[in-house]
């Protein structure tokens, strides 16, 4: 196995905490792609081809309405997988995967993952343990849509955000975040000037960078200790920075 490749792999958490037996088989059909911002992994209702491994990038998943207004779900990074529906049995899904956070993954075709699925009790139950963190996190996310201010959605998204790469710093413009929380863009820019006011964040011409993490945590609902402590405790802690 190639030192370079074993150590990429090592930055995705469920490719790290596979026994090495499983790694061994499973690393040949492993591709190391880069992902482009704004670059869409798979659309909704068209099969994938396609599962992906974050390693130091960030992918959204949104729901797009008939109208073209679309809101984010869940974000996947370094700590799972996207495509769970292909060894759900689902092979399609109502949401779309847009790469938020520009970086690099893992790419493994749908043959060889279902393959692995089947053949690996290790494998199937951390992707198994991993839905349950991610539906968590999806239904997490619509109460907090519903019940919690911007700034809370935003200080939630933020954390959640940040836990995913090897930065406290996002690339990333008011409009955008505007369309991931489905809010309106004003909003996002009250809410983002008041965390800056109060030092929590710095945000400079697309730049965000989080100066008081220990300040956002206390200014976010409870919406993100909830889905943190759910990942942590499925993914035995895996995601502790």
């Amino acid at each position: 196995m190639n030192s370079q490749h074993q150590k990429n792999r090592q930055r995705n958490l469920l490719l790290a905490a596979l026994p090495e037996a499983d790694c061994r088989r499973l690393s040949p059909n492993l591709e190391w792609v880069t992902l482009k911002l704004g670059q869409v992994l798979h659309e909704s209702g068209i099969g994938l081809q396609h599962a992906y491994f974050p390693t130091d990038s960030i992918v959204s998943l949104l729901y797009v309405m008939e109208n073209g207004e679309s809101a984010e779900i869940a974000i996947v990074g370094n700590e799972g997988m996207v495509g769970i529906c292909l060894f759900m049995g689902g092979e399609t899904t109502t949401s779309r995967a847009v790469v938020q956070s520009s970086g690099h993954a893992f790419r493994l075709k749908q043959g060889h993952l279902n393959e692995e699925f089947e053949r690996s009790g290790a494998f199937r139950r951390l992707l198994l343990r991993y839905t349950q963190a991610l539906f968590t996190q999806t239904s997490q996310t619509a109460v907090c849509n519903q019940h919690h201010t911007v700034q809370q959605q935003l200080c939630r998204w933020l954390l959640l955000s940040i836990d995913r790469l090897p930065e406290d710093k996002l690339i990333m413009t008011q409009s955008l975040i505007a369309d991931m929380l489905g809010v309106r863009r004003e909003g996002v820019t009250e809410a983002a000037g008041k965390l800056q006011a109060a030092g929590a964040i710095s945000y400079v011409r697309g730049k965000i960078t989080v100066l008081d993490r220990p300040l956002l945590e206390r200014t976010c609902c409870e919406c993100y200790a909830v889905v943190r402590k759910e990942t942590d405790r499925l993914l035995s802690n895996a995601m502790a920075k």
